[in-house]
Parts: C-alpha cells; sequence; structure tokens
C-alpha cells in the first residue's frame, strides 16, 4: 500500500492517475491533510472536489484533522515569506511529517505526495524534506516527476475534462495576502458577512455549485460550467446616524458613495423612495421593501441580520432603480429620515470572473 498526500483535485486527479500506472500493483489510499488552507470554506470546497475525483478513480480518501491552530503556531514569525520560501518548507514539513506517521500507523512501507506536481513547489525541496520525515517513522517517500515530459500539460488538460475546481492561490492566509496585494485585488475570500448572505463569486457560492454539479452527476443528468465577467461588489462598513443618533439600515447590493461619509437632507420623496440632497443617496421603509419583496420583517435589525438571498434583493434594486448602471447608495430604514443625516458607508465594486452552470434545460 502507498499512501499520497492530497493537497488539490487538480494534482491528485493527475497524480493518482500517473501513480497507478507506474505501481499497478500498489494500492493507493488519498489522504487529505492540509490545515495550511484558510479559509475553512476554501477547505471544505477542495475537499468535496478531492472526495469526487477519488470516487471516480475508485480511490479510498482518509481525511486527517484540520489542526489550523498548530500549523499557525508551526509559522509564526514567518508570515511575510514569499512563495517557496521558509514558511512553505515549514509548510511541508508539517504535512509531510503527520503523513509519513500515518503511513506508519497504517502499516504502510511508502508515501508520496501530489504537490509533487504542483509548478509552484520545488521539486528538489519536496523530495528532501519527504525523504528526510520518511525515515523518521521508517516509510520510504516516492517522488517521482511527472512534471516532465509535458506532464503539466497533461495534468490541466485532465483538469478540463474532469471539470476540476481551479482554485488560484496555494492555501494560506499569508500566501493568499501577499498574492492579492500583489495583484492589487481585494483578498474577498476572507471576507464573512454578518448576515451569512452568500455573496456573489464568494467560496460559499462556489461550493453551492460544485454541490449542485455532483447532485447532477448523480441524477444523470448533463451539464457545463462556463466562465462569466461581471462587477463584484463588497460592503466593507456602514453607519447611518440621524440627528446625532445612530439608526439601523439595511444596505441594498452594490450601494456606493464617491466618498466614503456624507451628511444632509432628505428633500424630496417620491412613492418608494427617499432622496438625501447630496451623493444621490436614497432611503426605503421597510414596509416598502417588505411590500416589494413579499417579505414579513418586522425590524431593520431581523433584515440586516437574516436577509433573502443576494440575486433577490439585487432583482429589488433593479425594481427601484431601473437603470443597470445605476451605483447610487440604497438604505432599508423603519422610517424616512426628516432630520440631518451622517452616513459613512465604504464598499468596493471591482471587476471579476466567476463559474456559471449550465444545465440541458437551460440556456447559455
Amino acid at each position: 500500500m502507498m499512501l499520497v498526500h492530497i493537497c488539490c483535485a487538480v494534482d491528485s486527479h493527475y497524480f493518482l492517475q500517473k501513480l497507478r500506472e507506474e505501481y499497478p500493483d500498489e494500492r493507493l489510499i488519498g489522504f487529505f491533510y492540509d490545515p495550511n488552507i484558510h479559509p475553512y470554506s476554501e477547505y471544505r470546497l477542495r475537499l468535496l472536489e478531492v472526495e469526487r475525483s477519488c470516487r471516480q478513480l475508485g480511490v479510498e480518501l482518509i481525511e486527517g484533522p484540520y489542526d489550523t491552530e498548530a500549523w499557525m503556531n508551526a509559522v509564526r514569525g514567518l508570515e511575510r515569506e514569499p512563495e517557496k520560501g521558509k514558511r512553505c518548507s515549514v509548510c511541508f514539513d508539517r504535512r509531510f511529517e503527520v503523513s509519513a506517521a500515518k503511513a506508519a500507523a497504517l502499516g504502510e512501507s511508502t508515501y508520496t505526495s501530489t504537490l509533487l506536481t504542483s509548478p509552484k513547489k520545488s521539486l528538489e525541496q519536496l523530495r528532501d524534506e519527504g525523504e528526510r520525515l520518511g525515515k523518521q517513522y521508517g516509510v520510504t517517500f516516492v517522488a517521482p516527476d511527472y512534471r516532465k515530459a509535458s506532464g503539466t500539460q497533461e495534468q490541466n488538460r485532465m483538469a478540463k475534462e474532469a471539470k476540476l475546481y481551479r482554485q488560484d492561490y496555494c492555501g494560506c492566509l499569508y500566501g493568499l495576502t501577499l498574492q492579492r496585494q500583489q495583484q492589487q485585488k481585494l483578498a474577498d475570500e476572507l471576507f464573512s458577512p454578518l448576515s451569512g448572505q452568500i455573496q456573489p463569486e464568494s467560496i460559499e457560492e462556489r461550493i453551492a455549485l460544485y454541490r449542485r454539479r455532483i447532485d447532477l452527476e448523480e441524477r444523470g443528468i448533463e451539464y457545463r460550467i462556463i466562465r462569466e465577467r461581471f462587477l463584484n461588489w463588497r460592503l466593507l462598513r456602514a453607519l447611518l446616524r440621524v440627528n446625532g443618533r445612530e439608526v439601523p439600515a439595511h444596505i441594498l447590493p452594490y450601494s456606493t458613495l464617491r466618498r466614503s461619509y456624507t451628511r444632509g437632507r432628505v428633500t424630496e420623496q417620491t412613492a418608494s423612495l427617499g432622496c438625501l440632497n447630496r451623493d444621490e443617496v436614497k432611503f426605503l421603509t421597510l414596509d416598502t421593501y417588505n411590500n416589494l419583496s413579499g417579505r414579513r420583517y418586522e425590524t431593520v435589525n431581523g433584515l440586516i441580520y437574516n436577509p433573502p438571498p443576494f440575486e433577490e434583493e439585487l432583482d429589488l434594486r433593479r425594481r427601484l432603480l431601473p437603470n443597470p448602471y445605476d451605483l447610487s447608495a440604497l438604505l432599508v430604514v423603519q422610517e424616512i429620515p426628516s432630520r440631518k443625516v451622517e452616513l459613512t458607508l465604504e464598499s468596493h465594486t471591482f471587476d471579476d470572473v466567476r463559474d456559471r452552470l449550465i444545465v440541458r434545460t437551460e440556456p447559455a
């Protein structure tokens, strides 16, 4: 038997098939041990894909502990290290040591890791660490080079054919933060709204999509996954004061301010909206929100902490503001303010790409 430490489905789907070709008599057991993956929702998404891949290949899979606190203690002081730096060495050591110990506990004589196929990792560095830690537990580290002879291209082809989820960062929050800083992009993977509402192109949205994909496969329904470019949005923080007192307010999607602060008075009202005399800010009452959405919220706080799905609120926004390019701040309040208003609102709009699942009964 050979224990195969697995980091992600893109690497393992190819690596496991190559191992079977080279070691046809070995029984392969997958071991998903990756406490470096942050946030936890991303860990669950990658595990979901690994489980699907292993089912397709007929490989037994064991999930290791998500002991992320121990991992973070191990890399303490190395948070600013670059990719392939000292933090990565400690990360390999941690995962290889636990994998070698697991292989020994299972009575296996060899172990290996799908990290060997990753183009972002040093093969020599991985081989040295794997061999050193294997000796401590009396198991042999197998380190084939499946990158050579166009191996990486073949790996990408297999991943595309299997419609695998492809993450765009290695895993840990330190590497993610540095990568997003270099890309000058928002690290929205680390955002988790207090409301629990699933945001566009969030990890939670991806999990829902890939779970639905598995359901379609089990039911034998044809599908395809396409990529679409769109304008994304995240709310960072917001605070509404009326006559100096904080007032609960629910911020609808794609609300923005030119600057993060404005003040003024509501000087115009339509049948549905009250309009501030500055910065295109608009208010609607909770009663209006309920009438338009068919909901029965009793308080604005109830709406803030348990809102409807994002798409439902986006549809409501379109009904209130028919211009699809309107990025005015749109707030739900108990009643339209009649006194001085102060609004702090920080949000971020950005170009983004996401997966879309198309089943045969849906138009593209």
